[in-house]
């Protein structure tokens, strides 16, 4: 399906940073009608100078998005695309409602695990609630499940200054319903952000493709939040290399115990790894830009699960005792993870 055959869409983005600009960027050039709720010096340079966009073998382009403080102005949207940390979605969930109108659709892009992981029927965790993502319910409450799709990113886009964003590499995207299986809802969305240069595929099964990034995640992010270095020198090195199989290992086992199917070679994995280069982890980036990191859906989630299974993960526990250390030492995370 080309971009001429679909008609244009409401379509919000929660989540002014490096991924939901990405979004934005490309929604609002295929001729959708976009608008990103922004705060600060973010919303102060999307209104006076628009999104600035590059990505490989573009030139640098401006990009007029409807730039907003409150959702309020926005009014329901088709789609609402949701790039924030974790950590971030509790505070403004509430704030979302006038988005959402009864066919509204919600796709969460974040990392880790999402609230609704374990929401949905037929595994082995069903009803499992993640407080280390939703501590109080709110997001439970507000975010209707049945008008949620489940979401997986895998690009490498950064933020170097407010309203500007850069994508490096990358860009899949996967999407799916959270309870599995096809959808027609999902093939269409798929379709609309394909033909908007988001390259996307319908899952039957979201949940393992959100465990199979979780795997990346959780030892990539982590490992570079402690050493401070790009994956390739973490995974040429001896030391951490082991660590990172480690780390690896364990949290493809724990998926396994979590009734997921998950076909992955380990010393595979390292290798696609080591072939996309020096990778600067966005928990990194967020260390180095004085950001909360994003620990707590990316290691505290599944070692909430570990515990439910009574799981042993000594690495997962290690690492994130570690990175939690070296996060809470720059001021950038707290003790409300829950650590299983």
């Amino acid at each position: 399906m080309n971009q001429t055959s679909i008609s244009a869409r409401r379509i919000a983005i929660i989540g002014a940073g490096a991924i939901g600009g990405h979004f934005a960027a490309r929604l609002a050039l295929a001729g959708h009608r976009v608008s990103m709720l922004a705060r600060g010096a973010t919303l102060q340079a999307l209104t006076a100078s628009g999104l600035r966009y590059a990505a490989p073998g573009e030139p640098e382009r401006t990009v007029p998005v409807n730039a907003c403080a409150d959702c309020a102005a926005m009014g329901p949207q088709d789609l609402v695309v949701i790039a924030l940390k974790s950590h971030a979605l509790p505070g403004v969930v509430d704030s979302l409602a006038p988005l959402i109108g009864p066919e509204t659709v919600v796709l969460p892009v974040g990392n880790g695990l999402p609230w609704w992981y374990f929401l949905t029927p037929g595994n082995p965790l069903q009803g499992l609630r993640l407080a280390s993502v939703d501590p109080d319910g709110r997001i439970e409450r507000a975010l209707p499940l049945g008008q949620v799709l489940g979401g997986s990113v895998m690009a490498s886009c950064s933020c170097p200054a407010p309203g500007v964003v850069r994508h490096h590499s990358g860009g899949k995207v996967v999407i799916g319903e959270p309870a599995g299986g096809a959808s027609d809802r999902a093939s269409d969305w798929a379709q609309v952000l394909t033909a908007a240069g988001l390259p996307t595929t319908a899952s039957t099964d979201i949940r393992r493709d959100l465990w199979m990034k979780l795997l990346g995640n959780a030892c990539s992010n982590p490992l570079s939040l402690i050493t401070q270095a790009t994956t390739d020198r973490i995974v040429d090195h001896p030391g951490t290399r082991a660590v990172f199989k480690n780390l690896l290992s364990e949290c493809l086992a724990l998926g396994r115990r979590a009734g997921l199917t998950l076909d992955v070679d380990v010393t595979q994995r390292i290798a696609q790894t080591r072939e996309l280069g020096a990778i600067k982890t966005s928990m990194l980036q967020d260390l180095e830009a004085g950001r909360w990191v994003e620990l707590d859906a990316i290691l505290a989630a599944p070692l909430e699960c570990a515990a439910r299974l009574e799981f042993d993960a000594p690495w997962m526990r290690t690492v994130f005792a570690l990175a939690g250390l070296r996060a809470a030492q720059a001021g950038l995370y707290g003790d409300h993870g829950v650590a299983g």
